[in-house]
């Protein structure tokens, strides 16, 4: 009936939407609307799902979400086979910072035997709660001297191969040396027999 509200319906997955929707009721003289809010569980996802960092540094972990309502707690831990270690702002080497939307797990001086691992960041609303999990590797700290010192190698084998090819053949260098400088000795004791006979038939 003109004039009237009349329903619209919407179907609303409220583990997969939440959120607020509104419904126009398009009539004259003036339109409408209507908010209509679906409430769901947290939905939360990593940044990264991975991240990779060497000893000594600082890495930072984050998660977000979109939910409706709003995250109204984050929680951090590490996951070790059946145990869990929960991380606060008071834990050692560790800062969480959090937002409604968005959480962050900040590990400074990395340990290279104690901070790789699993850890998860779990999210709750009054729906709900949901966790996302991100692998964090740790590399040692000589690992990014190991390009150069692998360059510093292959020069170091290439001036032992010159250097030995080198001395090898020193030797037949001398060798022909001696045998070119002989060549003129021969050549002037010839001359000197020619004038000897020279002077001998003068002499006559």
């Amino acid at each position: 009936m003109a004039g009237q509200w009349q329903a619209c319906p919407q179907r609303v997955d409220t583990l997969e939407s939440p959120g607020q929707y509104s419904c126009t009721f398009l009539s004259k003289p003036t339109d409408r609307t209507a908010s209509v809010n679906v409430k769901g569980p947290p939905k939360i996802k990593a940044v990264k799902k991975s991240e990779h960092a060497t000893e000594g540094e600082t890495v930072v972990l984050a998660c977000k979400s979109e939910s409706f309502p709003p995250v109204t707690q984050w929680v951090w831990y590490k996951i070790k086979g059946d145990e869990i270690e929960v991380f606060n702002n008071v834990s050692k080497n560790k800062l969480v910072v959090s937002s409604e939307t968005k959480t962050e797990l900040h590990i400074q001086n990395l340990v290279l035997e104690a901070d790789p691992g699993v850890y998860a960041c779990n999210g709750t609303n009054t729906e709900g709660t949901d966790q996302a999990v991100i692998t964090l590797r740790v590399r040692n700290r000589l690992a990014a001297l190991w390009p150069f010192l692998g360059i510093v190698a292959e020069v170091l084998v290439l001036v032992t191969i010159i250097f030995i090819y080198e001395k090898r053949r020193k030797p037949d260098q001398v060798l022909d040396d001696e045998d070119m400088g002989s060549a003129p000795l021969k050549s002037s004791g010839n001359m000197n027999d020619k004038d000897k006979n020279v002077r001998q038939r003068n002499a006559n």
